[in-house]
């Protein structure tokens, strides 16, 4: 018996997916080409999710540790003026406030003409803005360079339609979803109408906008005739801005047991204010309404307020409390991004992309090229979700300089393909590159059934 042998006999499939399940990303989809073997371990569903539990494990034990003050993710053009390509950049903040890149991926050219609305867990949800109908949308990881097109459901509507749309993934039942909730803007009586998706299960269904089964104070609610998405995850529930004539409330979803309720606003906040927007964001841990008012007096300097209205215990409307009021240069709507973990506010002014904190009012500028979407997050992890049921992002829907990259990459790792620590002798379990780029798994497109 050969040493080889021996040594196949010895280590068992157990002892190996363990060893893979601690690898990163990367390595995995490397190891991919190893053995059929490894092939199968790192593509099955089970392999995936306890890969993801670990990191998620991970990350959270990392948080803990203090050792920075969270991340930044954004979106950028790319610096060569002869390329249209743009990139999903993510630095982390350290305490000393500099920043250090820990990821940069091209943003695949189909996505052009669709916006983010979410991510979590390394996969991010993007969906078009075809008449804020958000009716295509996309499930994309870029680590593993793999996506998946879902079609919603084409309401049987009439004109003015905007949608909503919310991403969270549902620890409980480990599952990633999608919310879309379609209203009309014109403030008719018609319902607004809402659907789900589960990446589990794959499919679209069709859920209940019910004002009885809203947890209101309010008796005479009226129907919902807008949302202003994108949904906001906290505390286990998506959370956006509802109106119907006359009231404002917030609507939240709880993405477990998908029901949805409502948590009223600070009562009479808007009194004497000259809204110019207003926008839901985490504030240390706590919702919070941050309303971008006229700052009369100071109009023509280009002057505006900021309100920051905390809800000091949530889901209690006597518990918002309105922590501060702080002068800005003037902020166009879409040019907030949120709080970091310590509570200074994310806004693009003049300067650039800037962190404001809201007790001294002190301003630092975060250098950063040239961005088209900002958000924070308190971790950021990498997964193998959609691994398994997803498409390859093929070459050619990347710019050629992100083809010449994988050429490149492709030459490294040549050698590593022939090799066989087990199993099966070869690379048939590759990944399977041709001429167009990585193979297709499959199309991907998951339509509503509704």
């Amino acid at each position: 018996m050969s040493q080889t042998t021996t040594m196949r006999e010895r280590v068992s499939n157990d002892v190996v997916e363990d060893i893979l399940g601690h690898l990163p990303v990367k390595s995995l989809t490397r190891f991919r080409c190893v053995s059929k073997s490894c092939n199968s371990i790192i593509t099955d569903p089970s392999f995936i999710t306890k890969h993801l539990k670990l990191n998620l494990n991970q990350s959270e034990s990392s948080m803990s540790t203090n050792t920075h003050s969270g991340y930044l993710l954004y979106t950028t053009e790319d610096k060569d003026s002869s390329s249209s390509s743009k990139e999903l950049c993510t630095v982390v903040c350290n305490n000393d406030r500099t920043l250090t890149q820990v990821s940069r991926f091209e943003i695949p050219s189909f996505f052009d003409k669709h916006m983010i609305v979410g991510f979590c867990n390394g996969l991010f949800c993007l969906a078009s803005r075809e008449k804020e109908l958000c009716h295509i949308i996309y499930l994309w990881n870029p680590s593993i360079r793999m996506f998946k097109k879902l079609v919603a459901t084409r309401f049987n509507r009439k004109h003015n339609e905007r949608a909503a749309v919310g991403f969270a993934y549902d620890s409980l039942n480990n599952d990633f979803k999608i919310l879309r909730i379609v209203c009309n803007a014109m403030f008719n009586e018609s319902e607004a109408e809402a659907e789900i998706y589960s990446l589990s299960a794959d499919s679209w269904r069709k859920v209940v906008v019910s004002m009885e089964s809203l947890r209101g104070y309010e008796p005479n609610i009226g129907t919902i005739c807008d949302v202003w998405g994108p949904f906001k995850f906290y505390n286990g529930a998506l959370h956006a801005l509802a109106f119907t004539v006359g009231y404002s409330f917030i609507l939240s979803f709880d993405i477990s047991d998908e029901s949805f309720h409502e948590i009223m606003m600070p009562c009479n906040h808007l009194d004497g204010v000259s809204i110019n927007f207003t926008e839901l964001a985490v504030y240390k841990g706590s919702p919070a309404d941050f309303v971008f008012a006229h700052d009369h007096g100071n109009e023509r300097r280009g002057r505006i307020l900021c309100h920051i209205w905390v809800m000091e215990k949530y889901g209690v409307a006597k518990s918002w409390t309105r922590k501060f009021v702080i002068p800005l240069d003037w902020v166009w709507i879409g040019h907030f991004f949120g709080c970091t973990n310590n509570g200074e506010l994310l806004i693009k002014n003049a300067t650039g992309l800037v962190s404001i904190d809201p007790e001294s009012q002190n301003q630092n500028i975060l250098a950063i090229e040239v961005s088209n979407w900002v958000a924070f997050s308190a971790n950021s992890m990498e997964s193998l979700v959609l691994l398994d049921g997803g498409s390859f992002i093929t070459q050619n829907v990347y710019t050629d300089r992100e083809g010449e990259r994988e050429e490149e990459e492709k030459k490294k790792n040549s050698n590593v393909c022939s090799m066989d620590l087990g199993g099966a002798s070869g690379s048939g379990g590759g990944l399977g590159i041709g001429s167009s780029g990585l193979r297709s798994s499959g199309d991907g497109d998951s339509r509503s059934t509704s």
